[in-house]
Formats: structure tokens, sequence, C-alpha cells
């Protein structure tokens, strides 16, 4: 094992922290996914990080940091910024052992993240729109107050505190092959990766340690290629939760040396996954939890798996981007159709379509027929269908019945 993994955490910080975060987590459950086993052909777990207390991994680092703060430091109180999970985990912490804490967050903020925060005690304070202004604001607040700033993921006590969740995943699965995790700014996989691969040193045994990014926002992947930390330009992702412009200092040390590969998936990768977590696994989990699912079931982890554990590592969404993340991942599944269709411009068109779709055994759920279009001859007007299917060969059937009957649809994404 390389000297850097032991630069970070070592087993007995990890273990340290174990000791403490025990007084407030919970241990969460290790459940088999008989759907993803027989899609890659190895047993699959999932640990279930989304049922943990404030709904993530985020607490373990969290109550490990200001466990360990001097009764001087904890007098002064702690200033937090975060567009969700940090902020319930630090604001959770901060009630448990008796400190103030001020979280700043973005003024577009996900209602439930806010409320939750508010609720464990933290005093809330709405800044900018994106996550950049609340964190500039929370270090000017606490160079001007003294209140101890607790970074999301680089900070040793804090990859100490996420190591925890590795030990746990060695008591439940200890003779697992691989572990997929998710990566933001690398909290979590650092400590993770690095307590297992510190424990499997010791038995002579190999982990691969997998991480997955959002590619919308992937520093790792870049950083890792030129040897250093390097800032990118994120666009929107509905894995918000992991969308982290440049890797943490002391994370990329250790994942550097510690993490087997990093991959990426889309949107649309994860909204599959979601739609899978909820229908197989009965699992309510967000977007950046479920990207290690996604990486499985799209093909992005290469090699022999073996025994296989995926982390969950929250679930914290909001009810209204769990409605569109759903429709996102039906039409990603092709088990919803949006369909635009020219028609000639004469009585009965709309019925006869409608006619083929239902002999198909479809269900159209929406309508929306217009003259009105680009690209449409004056004799002409377009329909759009929005069509429930069963999924990709049904979609296929009803495409092939429309044009049998010399229609033109097109799949409008």
């Amino acid at each position: 094992m390389s000297e850097t993994i032991l630069a970070g955490p070592s087993l007995e910080a990890m273990e340290a922290a174990r000791e403490l975060v025990s007084k407030v987590i919970h241990v969460t459950p290790m459940e088999t996914s008989n759907f993803l086993a027989e899609v890659v052909g190895s047993p699959v777990y999932l640990k279930c990080e989304n049922l943990q207390r404030t709904g993530s991994y985020k607490i373990r680092g969290a109550y490990n940091r200001l466990a360990t703060l001097s009764a001087e430091e904890k007098a002064r109180g702690v200033v937090a910024a975060s567009a969700g999970n940090h902020a319930q985990g630090v604001a959770f912490a901060a009630r448990e052992l008796g400190i103030k804490a001020t979280i700043f967050m973005p003024i577009g903020v996900a209602l439930p993240k806010l409320q939750a925060t508010k609720w464990y005690g933290a005093e809330v304070v709405l800044r900018g729109h994106t996550v950049d202004e609340p964190l500039r604001a929370a270090a000017a607040l606490a160079a001007e107050t003294g209140a101890v700033l607790i970074p999301p993921f680089d900070h040793p006590d804090v990859v100490a505190g996420q190591g925890t969740l590795g030990l746990e995943i060695l008591d439940q699965v200890p003779d697992l092959d691989t572990v997929i995790v998710p990566i933001g700014g690398g909290g979590l996989i650092s400590g993770v990766a690095s307590a297992i691969k510190q424990r499997a040193q010791l038995s002579g045994r190999e982990v691969r340690v997998i991480g997955v990014q959002a590619a919308n926002a992937a520093p790792y992947p870049v950083s890792l290629e030129q040897g250093q930390p390097v800032e990118i330009a994120i666009t929107p992702t509905i894995a918000d939760g992991i969308a982290v412009s440049k890797p943490g200092a002391l994370n990329f040390q250790i994942i550097q040396h510690a993490v087997d590969d990093v991959v990426t998936v889309d949107d649309g990768e994860t909204a599959k996954a979601l739609l899978v977590l909820l229908e197989r696994a009965k699992l309510v989990v967000e977007p950046a939890g479920a990207v290690g699912v996604a990486a499985l079931l799209s093909g992005k982890v290469l090699g022999q798996l073996g025994k296989t554990v995926i982390i969950l590592s929250g679930g914290n969404i909001d009810p209204l981007v769990m409605e569109r993340v759903i429709s996102h991942g039906l039409s990603a599944s092709e088990r919803y159709l949006k369909l635009r269709i020219p028609l000639p411009d004469r009585p009965g068109q709309l019925a006869r379509t409608a006619q083929i779709v239902a002999e198909a055994n479809a269900n159209v759920v929406e309508v929306l027929h217009t003259r009105h279009g680009s690209g449409m001859h004056i004799s002409q007007v377009e329909l759009e269908l929005h069509i429930e299917t069963r999924g990709p060969e049904h979609a296929e059937l009803v495409l092939a019945k429309l044009r049998a009957a010399g229609y033109s649809p097109r799949v409008d994404f």
C-alpha cells in the first residue's frame, strides 16, 4: 500500500471516529439485490446510507469533526455552507453536542433540505444562487467571529468520519471484492477507500474501489490524468449533491493512490438507476446517491466484479424533483414515448393514429394537435403524442405499427 494512503486517516483514527459517531448514527442495512446480481453475474449488495439519520452519510464526518473540537472551539460555534446534506449533518451534530451552528445555503435550496436544517436547530442564512456564494459568506463569518468553519470533505476528521462507513461495510460483507462509491469533492470515497485498503492489506486481500461522478460535474478524471487537483466548469445535473468543481486536496492525495478507477454517468443513466431502485429495491434514493447503480447498469464498471457493494449515499430528494426524475427515467427506459407525427390535414387522422396505438396495447396520456410548426406543408398538421409503453420492445412495436400504416413518427427526446 502507498504511504500516501497512510498519510490520510489511520485505521486507529477511523476506529476512534467509529466510537464517537456510534453515539448518534444508525448501522444502516446492507441489502442484497437479485436484479443487479443477474445483470452483472455476481452478488450485489446495496449499503443503504439513504436510511441514515439526516438522510445521508454526511452525519458521520460532520459529527466526528465537531466532537473532536476543543471546549474553546465549541464555545466559538461552527459555521458551514451547503445546499443540503452537509448542512443537515452539521446542524444535527451541533444540536447533539450543544454547539451553536450557522449554515449558509443558496437562495434556491430545496425546501425540504432548508426546513430540515432549521429543524435541527441551526441558524440558516440564505445567500446567493450557487454554492460558491454561501461558501465565501461562511468563510467570511468564520474570519470575523472566530467560529470554526466545517468543510464538507477536505479535512482529516471529516475523512475519518466517512471512513467509519468503510469499516461498517467490511463488518457486513467481509469477503467483498468491489466497492462502488459516489464522488463529489471526495470525502466519502477517500474515507471508505482508505479504510478498506488498509484493512485489506492486513488480511492480504485485494479489494477494488471504483468511484462514480456525474458527467456534467466530473473534475476527478481530468485531475487524476494531470496528477493534481484541477478545477472545471460544471454544468447542470440532476445529481446536484455531487456537483463539485474541484477535488479536495487531502481527498485527491488519498484517491490518487487508493482508488482503482473513476467513471462517469450521464443524467439519463442516473434517472434510470433511480427508477430501478424505486421499483426493484423499494428504496428512495437521491440522484447523487444512485450514480453507483447507474454505473453498474450502464456497463461503465469493467472487469470481473465479484462480490460487489454499492453505496447509496443519500435519500434527500425533493418530491418535486423526484417527479421530474421519474419522468426522465421512464423516457430513458423507453417506457414513456414522446412522438411527433406529421399528418394530412383532413378529418379522422387523429382517431386513426389513436386506434393504432390502442391496438398495440399502449396508452396515450397526452395529445397536442397543431397546424403551427416549422417544416410542415400547408396541408399538414403535427400530432404530438405522449405514450406509456412497457419498455423498449413494446415501444418499437408501437413505432412499427405506425410506420406500417404509412405514418412517419419521430421520437422526441
